[in-house]
């Protein structure tokens, strides 16, 4: 393929979906370790921090500490479980483990296996952000049970837009070694930038700025005033942002990945 078919536009089919039952059957031998791996991180955090740091604190946004930090915790834990999957367990699907070469020697095509990629990466996170989410509950944290459902919905479009980012490296990656620049280059910057743990008033102008243009502050703008029992202002603008983000990383990956595989 040339580069102009590399990055034609990609073609959606429900053929995807044997393949994203496939991985399913695969993860849910191993559900149970899986999901505790997943949650673990960001419950010590959330619970840690929560309790800890909240104890010395003062309200920060009109709630308590903890119930801020949660609200950060469901968007933190949601973007890591959607990169991990699409980056490790993906490229061992397709590097190392050569399963999407099997798949494509069927009548799939990788337009197919990428959106399977897509869909089980953000699947798999939905569960990680309900699970958070489920803690916010049980503990008495959301101010509004109506407005906390509509989190739901906005954990599937933050997993879509990080699967499809992760899904760029991915591509990229010729070793797993590669995905710690991804951590410590992106993954990380936004997690202490765009508002998990503090205000992002209360950083530099500059910084604020930044933070701005980063999807995971999207996410947070979104998802905690629902936990604070607010409708979140500029709804339509933090969708978009999420979902341009989320589009075109899906279409760069895509592209990537044929011109890896498909030479």
């Amino acid at each position: 393929m040339n580069n102009r078919h590399n990055f034609a536009a990609p073609r959606l089919s429900l053929r995807f979906i044997p393949v994203w039952r496939r991985n399913f059957l695969v993860w849910k031998k191993l559900a149970g370790s899986s999901i505790l791996g997943n949650l673990a991180d960001p419950m010590l955090y959330m619970l840690g921090f929560g309790y800890g740091l909240g104890s010395l604190m003062p309200e920060v946004g009109g709630a308590r500490y903890i119930t801020f930090l949660a609200a950060g915790t469901v968007c933190y834990s949601t973007m890591n479980s959607a990169t991990f999957e699409v980056l490790y367990s993906g490229f061992s699907r397709m590097h190392v483990q050569k399963t999407w070469d099997a798949i494509l020697n069927t009548p799939l095509n990788l337009d197919d296996v990428m959106l399977a990629e897509l869909t089980w990466g953000a699947s798999k996170s939905l569960l990680s952000g309900l699970a958070i989410l489920a803690v916010i509950w049980g503990m008495g944290l959301q101010q509004s049970w109506l407005l906390s459902l509509w989190v739901l919905p906005v954990v599937i479009l933050i997993g879509l837009t990080f699967s499809a980012m992760g899904l760029v490296m991915t591509a990229l990656s010729p070793s797993y070694d590669f995905f710690i620049y991804y951590f410590t280059l992106v993954i990380t910057p936004m997690v202490l930038l765009c508002g998990v743990f503090y205000p992002v008033d209360r950083l530099p102008d500059f910084l604020q700025i930044a933070a701005a243009w980063l999807p995971l502050s999207h996410a947070i703008d979104l998802v905690r005033p629902l936990i604070l029992g607010r409708i979140p202002t500029y709804i339509a603008g933090h969708v978009a942002a999420l979902a341009t983000w989320g589009l075109l990383s899906y279409w760069l990956a895509l592209g990537l990945t044929r011109r890896r595989l498909l030479k």
